[in-house]
Order: structure tokens, then C-alpha cells, then sequence
């Protein structure tokens, strides 16, 4: 655990590079775009709705003026946007610093996307893993660069069904988002031994926000979902500004190493100071990552310039 709290005027300075934040028009994406704009940084807001998206770049160019924010589509369920995005952003930006895999959806019933894979899975998983293969080359040309990965401490409640992702035979809104956040927590730990094996210089680091009151509770389409996150427990909740610190920490603290995972510190990792963590044993698990990552390469297409998953 960290010595002293952490807050977001220890981010060194950021000026010169350039991140993206996916989910970045509300909540913890917002949180953490405002942070790293104040700090210098060029943030790319890859937002599925651009009306909400530039509302969110006119808050943060309010708050920070100067603050350099770009706002750009990506629907992470719909492969044909994250591919034109990807080759968007290369376009105009051959050198990234920093990708945030933050966005997400929370328990909707069961959903298909329009390629036939859960919502959940799709959005929150397999989006994110086309979107950082697709960036790579980027991210590697930024030299130092790092991906985090946004898990959740829900993770540890999950086991991924490799003969049932599309959740057809047994499907619970919660399961299924649990299951997709022990993917993103499965994929980042498997990119980092990928990326050590293959001497790149960028780290792939976990984070979660702990419990954050935001819209991806507030929204959730299943009434009781909505009722117990929403209401109920919103009292326990972090703003989403402090749910962003661990966030932040693992996208700019120095002293982070790649695989590493920052949540909060406090009790049950539900707020609390940035501190590090354990992942789930079978988050860490190598035959878990290669097969998720084989089946990942599969159903998005993306084949990172890497070594294969060993």
C-alpha cells in the first residue's frame, strides 16, 4: 500500500504526450481525461454518443483553460468503429502515450451484439482488446507508454465459460458483467508478459476505481441492478474523482511496473488511497490468458504485433 495519499497533484507533468480514454464523456473517464488535461496532456475522448462527448471537453476546457481535448466516435461493441477509429487516431497521431480501456456496460439482460457476442463480453472485453492491438504499433512508437486495463473487484467472483461466452445456455446480468471484468483483468496480465517477452517498452497495468457513484450503475437497464447499485448502496459510493486516483496512479505514477494492478486501499478495495492489489488467481493463470487470447484474436479479427500467446 502506498506510504501517503495520493492525490492528483502528485501526477508528474504531462505535457508533450497523448492519451486515450475510452468512456470518456461521464464518470471515472471524465474524472481521469480532466486530470490528465490539467496536467499538459492531450486527451483523445472516445465516446460512443459525440453530443455527450463534447459536452464533457467543454467542461474540461471550462475548468482547465488551454486543455487540449479531442472527441472522437467509438462504439467498442461495433468492430467496424473501433477499426476506424484506430486508423483515425494513427492518422493524426503515429506516437501514443497512454490508452485507458475504461469504458464499459453494466448488466443489461441479455443483449447480443450485432456480431452474436454478449453485450458485456463484447463491449467490455473484446472492444478493448481489438482497440489496443490496433494501437499498438502507436503506443510502442511513444517508447514508455502504458495500457491500463479498468477490472473490478468483481473479478474474483467470476470464471469464464469458454463453451458459453454468449451466455445462451445460463445468463445473469451481473455474472455476465462479472465475467467480462475478470476478462479485462485476464487480457492486461496476459499483454504484459507478451509485451516482456518480446522486449517492448510498454507496461500494461490493471487498475479499478473501486465503488464509484456513476452512470453505469444509475443506467443500468435491469431494474433491480439499478435499485441496489443506483439507490440503495449510492450512499457508500466514491465521487467519481476519487474513483479515478487509482486510475490515474497506474497511468502516471513513475514507480508502477507493468502487470502490476492499483485499486483502492480501503476495506473490501471499495475507496480508499491507491495501493496495490492482488488479481484473482485465475486472473493470472497463463493457460486462462492463452486461451482467452486466442479466442480474442478470433472473434475481433486483431492480431497484435506480438509473439503468439505461449
Amino acid at each position: 500500500m502506498t506510504q501517503e495519499r495520493w492525490t492528483i497533484d502528485r501526477i508528474p507533468d504531462q505535457s508533450g504526450r497523448v492519451a486515450v480514454v475510452t468512456g470518456a464523456n461521464s464518470g471515472v473517464g471524465l474524472a481521469v481525461s480532466r486530470a490528465l488535461a490539467r496536467r499538459g496532456a492531450e486527451v483523445i475522448l472516445a465516446v460512443r454518443d459525440t453530443d455527450r462527448g463534447r459536452r464533457a471537453a467543454d467542461s474540461i476546457t471550462a475548468e482547465v483553460p488551454g486543455a487540449r481535448v479531442d472527441v472522437r466516435r467509438l462504439d467498442l461493441a461495433d468492430p467496424g468503429s473501433v477499426r476506424a477509429f484506430a486508423e483515425e487516431v494513427r492518422a493524426d497521431r503515429p506516437r501514443l502515450d497512454l490508452l485507458v480501456n475504461n469504458a464499459g456496460v453494466m448488466a443489461p439482460p441479455r443483449t447480443l451484439s450485432p456480431q452474436g457476442h454478449e453485450l458485456q463480453f463484447a463491449t467490455n472485453h473484446l472492444g478493448h482488446f481489438a482497440l489496443t492491438g490496433l494501437l499498438l504499433e502507436a503506443l510502442t512508437a511513444g517508447g514508455t507508454s502504458r495500457v491500463v486495463t479498468v477490472s473490478s473487484p468483481n473479478h474474483r467472483q467470476a470464471r469464464i465459460d469458454f463453451d458459453d461466452l454468449d451466455g445462451a445456455r445460463s445468463y445473469s446480468p451481473m455474472g455476465a458483467y462479472n465475467r467480462s471484468k475478470l476478462a479485462n483483468a485476464v487480457f492486461g496480465l496476459t499483454l504484459q508478459r507478451l509485451l516482456a517477452q518480446a522486449g517492448s517498452p510498454v507496461r500494461s497495468v490493471l487498475a479499478h476505481p473501486g465503488y464509484v457513484a456513476s452512470n453505469l450503475q444509475k443506467g443500468a437497464p435491469v431494474a433491480r441492478v439499478r435499485l441496489l447499485y443506483g439507490r440503495l448502496l449510492a450512499p457508500l459510493a466514491q465521487k467519481p474523482a476519487d474513483g479515478a486516483l487509482p486510475v490515474l496512479y497506474a497511468a502516471t505514477e513513475p514507480s508502477v511496473r507493468g502487470g502490476e494492478f492499483i485499486a483502492p486501499g480501503g476495506r473490501g478495495e471499495l475507496r480508499g488511497a491507491p495501493a496495490r492489489v492482488e488479481p484473482a488467481a485465475r486472473a493470472a493463470d497463463a493457460a486462462t490468458g492463452r486461451r482467452l487470447w486466442e479466442v480474442s484474436e478470433r472473434l475481433t479479427g486483431v492480431r497484435f504485433p506480438l509473439p503468439a500467446a505461449v
